[in-house]
């Protein structure tokens, strides 16, 4: 982990008493990061892959700021430890900032409280490099019922750096033509000998749900994809098999995958996944009970790998093919979308999961959620329909994430 520490300080201040000047804090941050001092006026040799903080080593520095203004890291982290006049500079640099609409804050204070802060800051840089360049497949187009649930691309694209790409259903359906059941025999055989049971769906409705996986991931392979969302419905009308066990495999191998084209959705299991490296379970919130505070999650497909147990089931809405129905583990969970056009909006909350449902009338892996905030969100401001579960508790990790992204909190 490399800080690149770029140096204002007063040209009235000799240069070679710098280190001695801030020996404390510099000494501190090497215990734990290699430190790189960086001239001012070489900040532009440094690239957007490089981590920056801007280190206001003395008072008397404000106009040589914002004369750099536009090669300023953003959002702006300003390391001022109070020696030689410095907090008073940060404290005036920050306002002209912040009054110049850019995100700015001052690290000051006890040692160990400011490490703590760069490492937090510093995970959020890397989730925000990760995240610039990936490509985001999109296998056909949203269902049709996703009516608040758009995303405007080029906007995504400046906001994110991500990329969304449209994939025609015929090249999936060309692949799947091409793919022979002796290829995903051994597959199939694998899946339902780990399952708990094996309640619903015939022999030839599992090996028509791995050969979708199949062709799934060679346009994956071929359109160099990092995530994608599948139009299921229209897959289910064609080929007669549905994408839950498709989808459930990709996200256990790291190929971020979600349901009905929902394009807020992806981008969530996307974002969730770089921030905690963490999968996603994207599902309906199907009952709200107000007076216990809970929530009941359901879907059709998890990833094999989120759950204890699993059960291979058929499709809840149309009864066919194959379904899964997993037993998650209980515990602290945390509930998470990425919403609006612009991808600009976020809701966060933990709770606990307390158990594993099995309504007759709903998705197949169902969990009951009392949560931490109060579940009128759902009712009164949702964000959509679709909603992400992570195991554990990300609150912090993910709100400092979006925040730092200048996104909205819905509450």
């Amino acid at each position: 982990m490399t800080i690149h520490l770029v140096t204002f300080a007063s040209l009235l201040h000799k240069q070679t008493s710098l280190r001695s000047s801030h020996e404390a804090i510099l000494s501190e941050l090497e215990k734990y990061y290699t430190v790189k001092l960086v001239d001012y006026q070489d900040m532009d040799k440094l690239n957007s892959d490089d981590f920056k903080i801007i280190f206001i080593a003395t008072g008397g520095v404000e106009r040589l700021v914002i004369q750099h203004f536009e090669c300023l890291p953003r959002p702006t982290i300003l390391l001022a430890d109070g020696m030689q006049n410095s907090l008073a500079a940060a404290l005036e640099i920050s306002t002209w900032l912040r009054g110049r609409g850019m995100k700015s804050e001052i690290l000051h204070g006890e040692l160990p409280a400011i490490i703590l802060r760069i490492h937090t800051l510093f995970n959020n840089f890397c989730a925000q490099r990760s995240l610039f360049g990936k490509r985001i497949g999109v296998i056909g187009t949203p269902s049709s019922w996703l009516i608040a649930s758009n995303v405007d691309y080029l906007l995504a694209k400046r906001r994110w750096g991500i990329e969304y790409v449209d994939i025609p259903l015929e090249t999936l359906y060309k692949h799947f033509k091409h793919i022979t059941d002796d290829e995903v025999g051994a597959s199939c055989a694998a899946v339902a000998s780990q399952a708990l049971a094996c309640r619903e769906g015939s022999p030839e409705d599992l090996i028509k749900a791995m050969k979708l996986y199949r062709a799934i991931k060679k346009v994956c392979e071929e359109e160099k994809i990092d995530a994608l969302t599948v139009s299921c419905f229209k897959i289910l009308e064609q080929l007669d098999t549905t994408g839950c066990l498709a989808l459930s495999l990709l996200n256990d191998e790291g190929i971020i995958t979600g349901c009905e084209g929902d394009l807020q959705s992806v981008f969530t299991l996307l974002a969730v996944n770089t921030v905690t490296q963490k999968g996603g379970f994207m599902a309906n919130p199907s009952i709200v009970t107000a007076r216990t505070n809970e929530i009941i999650l359901a879907h059709c497909t998890v990833g094999l790998k989120q759950t204890e147990r699993y059960i291979i089931r058929s499709h809840f809405e149309s009864d066919k093919s194959i379904g899964i129905q997993g037993l998650l583990p209980t515990g602290d969970v945390t509930i998470v979308k990425c919403g609006g056009e612009c991808l600009d909006e976020y809701y966060l909350s933990t709770g606990t999961l307390t158990e594993n449902t099995n309504y007759i009338n709903m998705c197949r892996t169902q969990v009951r959620i009392r949560m931490n905030t109060p579940v009128e969100y759902f009712l009164k401001n949702p964000l959509g329909n679709h909603h992400i579960l992570i195991h554990g508790n990300y609150e912090d990790a993910l709100n400092e994430f979006f925040q730092a992204n200048a996104c909205k909190k819905i509450e």
